[in-house]
């Protein structure tokens, strides 16, 4: 079925970050067990709060999830995902961080792994981020 034929399909907005470190590698959090999508390697972020810009929750998620800490003008926006799951659609603009404070923690259960871009199709993704992927390769 199409999303024009299902126009009630809730819209979530989801803001994610590619976190570049100096040798041109690019964090990435696999979903711990119990959470939707467990297992699989996704870009930092989150949900973007009501009144949140996608830079500032890029900030708070950033500094709850791995605490890492970064401003606003270090945000560059790369590329967006738009994706159809079964009960939702989601947005998903990706930034690019290369300036950050602090060394990457894992504070709510997940796995955290540094990963050259042309490696990244080795690890599960989730439907949305996967296609980000060649944004990234021809980037960095």
């Amino acid at each position: 079925m199409s999303d024009l034929a299902n126009p009630g399909k809730r819209l979530l907005l989801v803001a994610a970050c590619a976190l570049v470190d100096a040798d041109g590698r690019v964090l990435l959090a696999q979903r711990p067990p119990g959470k939707q999508l467990a297992g699989l390697w996704e870009f930092p972020g989150g949900k973007v709060e009501p009144g949140e810009t996608p830079e500032q929750c890029i900030i708070r998620e950033l500094h709850e999830e791995i605490g890492i800490e970064t401003d606003i003008p270090c945000l560059a926006p790369l590329t967006f995902a738009s994706h159809s799951y079964d009960d939702f659609h989601l947005l998903m603009p990706l930034f690019v961080c290369r300036r950050f404070r602090g060394i990457a923690q894992p504070r709510e259960g997940q796995a955290l792994k540094w990963v050259r871009p042309k490696q990244m199709r080795d690890y599960p993704m989730p439907p949305a981020d996967a296609p980000l992927i060649p944004f990234l390769i021809d980037l960095l």
